[in-house]
């Protein structure tokens, strides 16, 4: 029975999902002598968009018609000769310029230029916007997420730790806490890192969880994209490549630069080759979340598009199954995509702090066949 409830529980969530995200679609009414889809894949590519975009304001849904936001902003930190700091509602969504300090800023296409009094934005030859940009150190919808997940975790693993203190056993969420970090630490840590896998443990876990949690978030009609932000999958790749690189033993380094047992023709091609794979190490890592996070983001996005785009009692059906069954998916990709990357992570740091044998038999002695 209890199976049964949670099945039904995880099958309500699914749906109220999909029917939150669904009604952010809205048609045009057909205007005089028009279409009623006029503009309607627009609207849906902006609203995937701004889905995948990061923001100055927290908006929670949009009214279509009368175009009014229910959210709240967020602050604008920036430092353009001297801290300036102001709240992004000032901008109206983009529609207002703010002046702080006789200078002009304007929220454009998710960024904030310098402007002058009228807004005016020019462009490159290729097409960008020219204007300079102030250094930008604002609480975006991301940084809050980041912030508040943080802050979640920190709460759930201090409870955790301090259930053991009287009691072998944890209660309430710790009994849901507890298998995942023996499985991080015995499945992966220790398989991977070898005798010093509890130094990593804690970078291990905290990744895991904050990855996975932040995955999960994503799914949720707040349109937070956090995961999907490749600022953020570069910030957690550089992390990594820091701990792994400060981790390395005299033997991670001999390998790279100098491969022992080789001819020395042979260590002069290795070495760049070595070196390269410093760095596409980390890469693969930031390119694999990102690009796996914002598919999963825009394939969903873009089934509840075609139910919009296509109007029928056939397609309706057919796209709001498709969606049901992708967000099946997207639940198992949101952990997949946090194991695969402490895995990497775990087996990256292993190859570094592993103690090799180099010895090689000597010309007298038996080279086993196989």
């Amino acid at each position: 029975m209890q199976k049964e409830n949670v099945a039904k529980f995880l099958l309500a969530c699914l749906l109220m999902f999909v029917s939150l995200n669904s009604q952010a679609f809205s048609v045009k009414e057909p205007q005089e002598g028009g279409d009623a889809k006029v503009n309607t894949e627009e609207e849906i590519q902006d609203y995937i968009d701004h889905h995948l975009a990061d923001s100055y304001y927290v908006n929670f849904f949009s009214d279509g018609e009368t175009g009014a936001h229910y959210g709240f902003p967020l602050p604008v930190i920036l430092w353009d000769d001297g801290l300036k700091v102001f709240s992004s509602g000032k901008f109206h969504h983009g529609e207002d310029i703010v002046e702080v300090d006789g200078q002009h800023y304007r929220l454009y296409h998710s960024h904030i230029y310098k402007t002058d009094a009228e807004g005016t934005i020019t462009y490159s030859e290729a097409g960008f916007p020219a204007n300079e940009r102030p250094w930008d150190f604002s609480i975006t919808k991301n940084v809050l997420t980041m912030m508040l997940v943080g802050l979640l975790m920190f709460i759930l693993f201090t409870q955790l730790a301090k259930t053991y203190k009287n009691r072998a056993i944890p209660k309430k969420f710790g009994r849901v806490l507890e298998p995942l970090v023996l499985y991080v630490r015995d499945d992966i840590a220790k398989p991977n890192i070898g005798k010093n896998y509890r130094k990593y443990t804690g970078f291990l876990l905290t990744v895991f969880f904050f990855i996975w949690i932040l995955n999960l978030l994503g799914m949720t009609p707040l349109g937070v994209n956090v995961t999907g932000n490749i600022a953020v999958t570069f910030a957690l790749a550089l992390i990594t490549f820091f701990i792994v690189q400060f981790s390395g033993n005299k033997d991670y380094w001999k390998h790279i630069f100098w491969m022992p047992g080789v001819p020395v023709p042979m260590k002069i091609i290795l070495a760049p080759i070595e070196v390269l794979g410093m760095f596409t190490k980390p890469f693969a890592l930031m390119i694999r979340l990102f690009a796996n996070m914002t598919a999963g983001h825009v394939i969903v996005m873009t089934l509840l598009g075609l139910i919009v785009v296509f109007q029928n009692w056939i397609a309706g059906p057919a796209f709001f199954g498709f969606t049901i069954f992708i967000s099946v998916i997207e639940l198992l990709v949101a952990f997949l995509q946090a194991y695969i990357f402490t895995l990497l992570s775990a087996l990256y740091i292993g190859m570094a702090v592993e103690e090799h044998d180099d010895h090689h038999p000597a010309d007298n002695e038996d080279i086993p066949v196989l």
